[in-house]
């Protein structure tokens, strides 16, 4: 960074900052893990303003739903790796800083090596499944995990993996020691999300990433805030330390990478198989074939392939009147498709083929008509 470099003039003249603030975050490289709602102001503001190494890791492509609340990308980028087009952007929001893009999904075999190049770790994932991984990597390698969530109208930020005054740490586990089941928890796909809301929570994680790395303010270790935009109510909570969840965590390298948090986190069940957009497509037409759609017959987007309604509320009665050998289950974002796939499998066994679209019918529309 150049002294004295224009572009941050006013974080020169804000007191308790300057200068010696800015270099510290010139120095500092953080990896952004999702570039979506959260990860989009997290990357826009930490790139403003100027940290010098920003690494982002995100797999997916933009949707035409992404565009309601991901503000970092324009109606032309459907259908492109949000990673290259993120990097593309803010690396021309700042021409001082690197940025590294990743097109992957980061997972038990390639996380701790991502994640060792970086000081800090931002989550702005949107499942149990990764922010589990993600809090197991950061703890086996001592890094920093600035943690952040949306669901509706209310957000949550906290960070993790540093000692506070008393020399106490805490990490996710604190708060969920082992993953709820997902199929009781409702996503953004199926519960909404007010499009700001992720634009407030993501700059809140930006904040804490700069704070921690200037030691600027009051940071929320050990802390966890609930933020409400109905009502602007929020609250601070104490995050207390817990010995007993270091049973939870791997224990080493080798323990982390034989970890499966899909199945940890019910994301996948031995025996459900598990259909992309293209597989799902293909397999819907094979003979002996039944297609079910677990949802209530008023939700939409409406299929528009042959299939046969049956609600998941209904499905247990419905299951004698089942004689097709391949059972294809779809529902809104894939939830209760695997949790209609999890009552069949419990009554036929390995006798009937049973599989389930992954991200439901929305991901699905979305896929096809990009």
């Amino acid at each position: 960074m150049e002294n004295h470099n224009t572009r941050y003039a006013r974080h020169y003249s804000l007191k308790d900052f300057g200068f010696e603030s800015q270099q510290k975050l010139a120095e500092a490289k953080v990896l952004v893990i999702g570039a979506g709602g959260l990860g989009c102001p997290v990357l826009q503001y930490l790139t403003a303003a100027g940290v010098g190494t920003i690494g982002l890791a995100d797999d997916d492509v933009v949707s035409l739903s992404n565009l309601q609340r991901q503000v970092l990308y324009a109606t032309e980028d459907i259908g492109r790796a949000k990673a290259a087009v993120a990097a593309v952007k803010l690396q021309q929001l700042n021409h001082d800083i690197i940025i590294n893009s990743f097109k992957m999904l980061v997972n038990s075999t390639n996380a701790l090596e991502l994640i060792a190049d970086y000081d800090i770790v931002v989550d702005c994932t949107d499942n149990f499944a990764a922010r589990y991984l993600i809090n197991d990597a950061c703890v086996l390698l001592n890094k920093p995990l600035i943690f952040g969530a949306v669901y509706q109208y209310e957000g949550q930020v906290a960070v993790f993996n540093v000692a506070d005054t008393k020399g106490n740490t805490t990490n996710y586990r604190h708060l969920f020691a082992t993953p709820p089941d997902p199929l009781d928890v409702d996503d953004c796909n199926e519960a909404g999300v007010l499009g700001v809301l992720p634009g407030i929570i993501g700059t809140l994680q930006a904040t804490e990433v700069i704070k921690l790395l200037t030691g600027t303010g009051e940071v929320l270790i050990n802390k966890l805030l609930t933020f409400n935009i109905l009502t602007y109510n929020n609250f601070v909570i104490e995050i207390p330390e817990n010995k007993e969840i270091a049973g939870h965590i791997p224990v080493d390298e080798k323990a982390f990478k034989a970890t499966d948090y899909n199945w940890l986190c019910g994301t996948s069940v031995n025996g459900i198989e598990n259909l992309v957009d293209e597989v799902f497509m293909q397999k819907i037409n094979l003979p002996d074939t039944l297609v079910i759609d677990v949802r209530e017959a008023y939700e939409l987007p409406k299929a528009d392939f042959v299939n046969l309604n049956i609600p998941l509320s209904a499905l247990s009665q419905k299951i004698p009147e089942i004689s097709e050998n391949n059972i294809i289950l779809f529902c809104q974002s894939g939830k209760r498709s695997l949790k209609a796939g999890r009552l069949l499998l419990d009554k036929f066994g390995n006798i009937k083929k049973i599989s389930h679209l992954q991200g439901g019918i929305i991901a699905l529309q979305e896929n096809i008509n990009e």
